[in-house]
């Protein structure tokens, strides 16, 4: 989600991550366990082993949802989307695809996929716990397979809501995107419908606080009116951010990379060195990064990220060559490109710009502020 994130391991190839937002919600959830649902399920314990036994409870609930976004993912790369990361946080988890899925039925199957793998686990563990019967010495794995069953079963039917980004809202889009055709139009409409649960799940939250503490609605319901309310906003916010993109993407839908790009780049060669770099191109002109150029041949792209790299004290004797990004077919686009296009490959691969090419000669530069500018200069996207 941000640069805070801890990776933890891989799986499928793709970058598991905690958000420290997570460590917030891991100790609410063990403190939940250990002095609520545990001493009532397993009596006759010491504080210590209830607290023990919902730390495991905790971790083997984030390992669910983690398996629900992994099966986002076998799906998404079985249709060659690749995954940045998954990343767990205060809300769940997220998988970031890096493109969208290149067709509604792509879409309807990545977005099943978490649901059914959630409903799988529940109806296995609860399957289990059925056979396992009462005997006192399996007390404790089956109080936790009840649980952990239980919410497997909620997670999979709480994410077939249809609202968008939940699993059910993605499902809508899918199925809007067959029915008109247009992917953006289909977004804000599936967008729509998670705000308008958003506001549903935070008013709703708001009622069990207000009932909580004038007493008139008592039980466990009303004391999880916060995290509802806060789940609520959470989706109206995302759902709001998501409906806003759709529309960014419709206004460029039409738009060419030539419309947009800078005509006059200015280039740095090879053999300058860091110091004059920063002093006669950075600083004079402001720009985040300058194509490379040597005899009129692009050989490489230098920004502050490569700039700040370098440790200052070697600035004046190092060249722009031992720092800049070598060439890539990555760092070009066409002037004909949709800008829409551009504009995803730079937030998908991290780059703030791409140079202009046509006929292997450079002719312009396209920057994603560039992009942003554009737009607000045409009052299409709000402050």
């Amino acid at each position: 989600m941000n640069g805070f994130d801890w990776q933890i391991g891989r799986v499928l190839g793709i970058p598991i991550k905690v958000h420290p937002s997570w460590f917030l919600v891991f100790g609410f959830v063990t403190w939940s366990l250990a002095t609520g649902y545990l001493p009532e399920m397993v009596p006759g314990q010491t504080m210590a082993r209830y607290w023990g036994m919902g730390g495991v409870a905790s971790v083997l609930l984030f390992v669910s949802v983690l398996l629900h976004e992994l099966g986002h993912s076998y799906v998404a790369q079985r249709y060659h989307v690749p995954i940045a990361q998954i990343t767990l946080f205060i809300f769940g988890g997220m998988a970031q695809m890096r493109r969208e899925p290149p067709g509604p039925r792509a879409e309807f199957l990545i977005a099943i996929a978490g649901p059914i793998v959630s409903f799988v686990l529940g109806v296995v563990l609860l399957a289990l716990v059925s056979l396992a019967g009462p005997a006192p010495s399996h007390q404790g794995l089956v109080s936790l397979g009840l649980l952990l069953g239980s919410i497997n079963v909620q997670l999979g039917l709480f994410n077939l809501i249809p609202g968008f980004p939940l699993d059910g809202g993605r499902m809508l889009r899918a199925g809007l995107w067959a029915w008109s055709g247009d992917f953006n139009r289909a977004t804000q409409q599936a967008s729509l419908a998670g705000q308008g649960f958003g506001l549903a799940l935070g008013s709703l939250g708001a009622v069990l606080l207000i009932g909580s503490a004038t007493g008139t609605i008592p039980g466990p319901l009303a004391a999880n009116g916060g995290w509802i309310l806060l789940i609520g906003a959470f989706l109206y916010m995302v759902a709001q951010g998501s409906r806003r993109q759709a529309g960014l993407r419709a206004s460029l839908a039409s738009v060419r990379v030539g419309e947009l790009m800078v005509k006059d780049v200015v280039t740095v060669t090879p053999e300058l060195s860091v110091q004059e770099a920063v002093d006669h191109y950075f600083l004079r002109h402001g720009y985040g990064g300058f194509p490379v150029l040597d005899d009129g041949r692009l050989v490489g792209m230098v920004t502050v990220r490569e700039i700040q790299a370098a440790p200052q004290s070697v600035w004046p004797w190092r060249r722009v060559r031992d720092i800049m990004k070598p060439w890539s077919a990555a760092m070009e686009v066409s002037h004909d490109t949709p800008a829409i296009t551009a504009l995803e490959r730079m937030t998908g691969e991290g780059q703030g710009r791409l140079v202009v090419v046509q006929e292997g000669r450079l002719v312009g530069l396209i920057t994603r502020s560039g992009i942003r500018q554009f737009l607000q200069l045409r009052g299409r996207l709000g402050a």
